[in-house]
């Protein structure tokens, strides 16, 4: 066995504000309003599956807005466009190449969501 795993333990997404960020993420994803903020600067919002996703303002100097840093799954690229739209999520681009579409959070943080087959496991 490796000394460290093949496995992302979480995504760190810089946010100004814990609480307001902590609220859109999870209404975002239809989840109960609230949710514990740890050591003054931190909310893991809780993933279905894979890593957690770890908002965090901690010494906040920008957001990932150049390149995203992960991209959320999927199944349904157009409905999720829609969604993220409704949502109130802004700058959400076209649809590219049929799979994929960005947009930013409430700080500028550039994010994908993508209709893309899960990687094999080996």
């Amino acid at each position: 066995m490796a000394a460290i795993d093949r496995e992302i333990g979480g995504v760190f997404v810089p946010v100004s504000d814990i609480e307001r960020s902590r609220d859109w993420y999870r209404a975002f994803f239809g989840l109960e309003p609230g949710g514990e903020i740890l050591f003054g600067h931190i909310h893991v919002v809780p993933m279905a599956a894979g890593s957690g996703l770890v908002l965090d303002s901690k010494d906040y100097i920008g957001p990932h807005d150049r390149k995203p840093a992960f991209h959320f799954n999927t199944s349904d690229i157009q409905a999720a466009r829609e969604h993220a739209i409704q949502r109130g999520a802004a700058e959400v681009g076209p649809v590219t190449d049929g799979v994929f579409f960005t947009f930013k959070d409430p700080d500028g943080n550039l994010m994908m969501v993508a209709d893309v087959p899960p990687a094999p496991r080996s």
